[in-house]
């Protein structure tokens, strides 16, 4: 198997990532600069890979054979527009510019759905439900913007022909296994605050994640890089259904009125978001719904 390294091996989604890859039977490095790196992990090691000669020491350290760059600051508007952006575009640009650099063969660098510019101050209106990767992004906060930024990084270095294969995944809101036993996920509200108070997720048309199903859609993407007709590709990775109790046809229409006629083309507990690339071209489909995990 491969030695897989994970840059924000300590956050919410970078802890099971670490724990599935690893129990696939692969070595491990984790990279953070907070502690929380599981155990499962062949190895740790603190780094600001903001720092590009700290970059490219941690690559050269460790010649893994494929990065998964899961670092940054996470949230939109946890800490000030201009950091957020420096931060994200800098850990995106080091990750890829290192990893050519040293001949490392597959890279995944994660992005967010919020490129897609839903919640917009000033409304949204999908050009068509359920989205998907040809969708049109409109980010409208810098961390979105940051996001998108890290994708056009990546597809630029996969246009300059480098030996490295490379993809970027949109991640929908990722719940670790802890917060489906009642702990706060990454809004603050519990995972029963949300399906009771639609308004909470409504506005990110209730997508989400089980961090363990991330974990195997980082896994198959990494053993299909290599295959794939086109260098740079974008994935969605999210549930087989919406955080919700209600049709998404019946319930975005009154959360976000401007939706209605896209919203009529989800049946059923469809969600709002397609993974029919990843299903097509990885092989990979969610297994884990809040219908069976939620305690």
């Amino acid at each position: 198997m491969s030695r897989v390294l994970v840059t924000g091996s300590a956050g919410r989604l970078g802890r099971s990532v670490v724990t599935t890859l690893a129990a696939a039977g692969h070595e491990v490095i984790g990279v953070d600069t907070a502690p929380g790196t599981p155990r499962d992990a062949a190895e740790t090691l603190p780094a600001d890979l903001t720092d590009l000669g700290e970059a490219h020491s941690v690559i050269a350290r460790f010649r893994p054979d494929a990065v998964v760059h899961l670092a940054a600051i996470a949230v939109p508007f946890g800490r000030t527009d201009a950091t957020t952006f420096r931060v994200n575009t800098q850990l995106a640009f080091n990750v890829c510019a290192a990893s050519v650099a040293l001949g490392v063969a597959r890279l995944a660098v994660a992005s967010s759905p919020t490129v897609m510019g839903y919640g917009a101050p000033g409304g949204w209106i999908p050009d068509y439900l359920p989205l998907d990767e040809e969708h049109p992004t409109r980010p409208w906060n810098v961390y979105s913007l940051s996001k998108l930024v890290a994708e056009q990084t990546m597809r630029t270095f996969a246009r300059s022909g480098t030996g490295t294969r490379m993809a970027a995944f949109r991640p929908c809101f990722v719940i670790a296994p802890e917060e489906w036993e009642g702990a706060p996920t990454q809004s603050g509200h519990t995972l029963r605050e949300r399906l009771d108070r639609p308004e909470i997720g409504g506005v990110s048309l209730f997508n989400y994640l089980d961090a363990r199903d991330a974990g195997e859609f980082i896994g198959a993407l990494l053993d299909r890089l290599p295959g794939l007709a086109r260098d740079g590709e974008v994935f969605f990775a999210g549930a087989g259904d919406a955080l919700a109790r209600e049709p998404l046809a019946e319930l975005l229409p009154r959360l976000l009125p401007e939706a209605k006629e896209a919203a009529g083309a989800l049946t059923g507990t469809s969600p709002a978001f397609s993974t029919a690339k990843a299903e097509r071209l990885l092989g990979w489909s969610a297994k884990r719904s809040w219908r069976t995990e939620l305690v």
